[in-house]
Formats: structure tokens, C-alpha cells, sequence
């Protein structure tokens, strides 16, 4: 081999070596981006701010289900107790207690935790217990009703 056979014959095997570098760090890459598609993702863990009945550890989906029955038990939407945050008066300020109605929230979640622990104990016929939410009283209505008989 002459010596310009050699240097072109280098500097093939470097162009081919090169395309082989570019051509598995490709399929390296391909492959990272389809098994990171594949794996499961936590859901990001919520820290709530001002529970004060509420446990302070709540998953969102255990939140969500409490918010659901202030709602359906009072016919009511997130401002009947919650303010507009004051950054972003499109979204809602969770934490703060300026609205009386949350008080009063807290204070009805004690009351009826007090009155089913004492009075809502036994199971029924079909082993479920029995006991008092927010609609007992408030039939879907902000202020409780009384139902004449």
C-alpha cells in the first residue's frame, strides 16, 4: 500500500467510524426517550397549607372527595368558602381564612365527626355504618333546612 492509499484508507475508516459513534449514540437516545415513556410516574405529593381538621397528610383524591361533598351537601362552588388568591384572581386562595364560611366549615366537620362517633357506631344490615354528612341538614341548600313532617 502506498502512502497515499494508507492516508485515504484512514481517513475512510475515520468518516466510518465516526458515522458509527453519531449512529449509536441515536439509537441510544431513541432508546432512553421510549422506555422513559413507558415508566411510571409518581404523582407529585401535595402539600397542603392551613388544615387544621383535615389530616395534614390528605391525598388529593381523599381532598377532593370532602371538597365533592361540601359541594353536593351545600349546593355550593370553591368561592362560597375559598377567596380569589391575590397574585392571580383567576385561581383560588386555599389556604387563607378570610372567608367566615370555611370557619364555620371547620367547626360543622367537628360537630358531625363528634355526633357520628358517638351516635353513629353500629353497622347496618349490610355492614355499613351510618352517619351524618353536611347534606343530613343542609339538603343541597347554603343554610341548614328543616324538613316539616
Amino acid at each position: 500500500m502506498t502512502k497515499v492509499d494508507l492516508s485515504v484508507y484512514c481517513h475512510i475508516t475515520y468518516i466510518d467510524m465516526r458515522y458509527k459513534k453519531t449512529i449509536t449514540l441515536s439509537v441510544l437516545m431513541a432508546m432512553v426517550v421510549t422506555l422513559s415513556a413507558f415508566m411510571s410516574r409518581q404523582e407529585p405529593v401535595h402539600k397542603y397549607t392551613n388544615l387544621k381538621v383535615l389530616p395534614k397528610n390528605i391525598s388529593k383524591e381523599d381532598l377532593d372527595k370532602v371538597m365533592d361533598g361540601f359541594k353536593t351537601g351545600l349546593g355550593v362552588k370553591c368561592n362560597f368558602c375559598h377567596v380569589p388568591r391575590k397574585d392571580d384572581p383567576k385561581k383560588m386562595d386555599f389556604a387563607s381564612d378570610e372567608k367566615n364560611h370555611k370557619l364555620i366549615a371547620r367547626e360543622m366537620m367537628k360537630m358531625t365527626a363528634k355526633i357520628n362517633k358517638k351516635y353513629f357506631k353500629h353497622k347496618d344490615k349490610e355492614g355499613k355504618l351510618t352517619n351524618i354528612t353536611c347534606v343530613s341538614c343542609h339538603n343541597g341548600k347554603e343554610e341548614p333546612q328543616t324538613i316539616k313532617l
